[in-house]
């Protein structure tokens, strides 16, 4: 068994892919450097030199045999965070090259590409929900600001969505888990990369002076506009999970 050390990235996992065809390993795994743990004392190690030309070499071929879309959801497996996210992209990869006339994501008969397709579901979902349960708020620097702490890393497909929504007011969302975030500044969407986490003590001092009191108004219309007899919690939480309510200002 070989193991192909990469840095993490995304150019660094499939310039790994790449060298498994370059060096025609046969038994062989791709696993980051920060994660990995070597179990195998005999087993043969491989560092991986990311390389954007050998990467973009394995991107292109595959938009050519499963398509943009098809690119785009081996992006989400690797935004997954799954232990298992590189084998599973080796896999299909190794499946696309085999039978590139086949789409081969839709063979759910294949157990890594059944599990690829329910991971693009979950990562899919919680997309979906960062979108809507975002709430940002002002602070005096006039930067509308927003945490979240996603079960996956979808920042970058969020991106698009909160770049052309919100054009015309300067917007930060910094992931706590990641330790990362976005800035647009009113021309350019970029993300940022503290060196150390950000430090949210007094963190509510930072507001502008309006934001409190814009808190509290929607806070009396959400209780105000609320129908209790109409309550049902379990048709709410399952609409709104409860792990989701630490964003929104109406469940302070």
């Amino acid at each position: 068994m070989t193991t192909l050390l990469y840095d993490e990235s995304f150019d660094g996992l499939f310039t790994a892919v790449f060298e498994v065809f370059e060096y025609r390993y046969k038994e062989v795994e791709i696993a980051s450097r920060e994660r990995f743990h070597q179990e195998n004392i005999f087993a043969e190690i491989h560092e991986v030199i990311t390389q954007p030309d050998k990467s973009e070499r394995v991107l292109n071929k595959l938009e050519q045999n499963i398509g943009k879309q098809g690119v785009y959801k081996l992006l989400k497996v690797f935004l997954s965070e799954d232990p298992e996210l590189e084998n599973l992209i080796l896999s299909a990869v190794r499946q696309s090259v085999k039978h590139p006339q086949d789409n081969i994501l839709e063979n759910f008969a294949d157990a890594d590409i059944l599990k690829i397709s329910k991971i693009c579901k979950s990562v899919d979902r919680e997309r979906h929900r960062m979108t809507a349960f975002v709430r940002f708020e002002k602070m005096q620097d006039g930067v509308f600001f927003s945490k979240i702490d996603p079960d996956f890393n979808v920042l970058p497909l969020i991106r698009k969505h909160f770049k052309n929504r919100y054009q015309d007011q300067k917007w930060m969302i910094y992931d706590l888990r990641r330790n990362y975030g976005l800035l647009y500044d009113l021309n350019d969407c970029e993300f940022f990369y503290p060196d150390e986490k950000i430090d949210f003590n007094n963190y509510q001092q930072k507001f502008d002076d309006e934001e409190k009191s814009y808190q509290v108004l929607w806070q009396r219309y959400f209780t105000k506009t609320n129908i209790v007899e109409r309550k049902n919690m379990k048709l709410h939480i399952q609409h709104v999970p409860k792990r989701y309510w630490k964003y929104l200002t109406e469940k302070w």
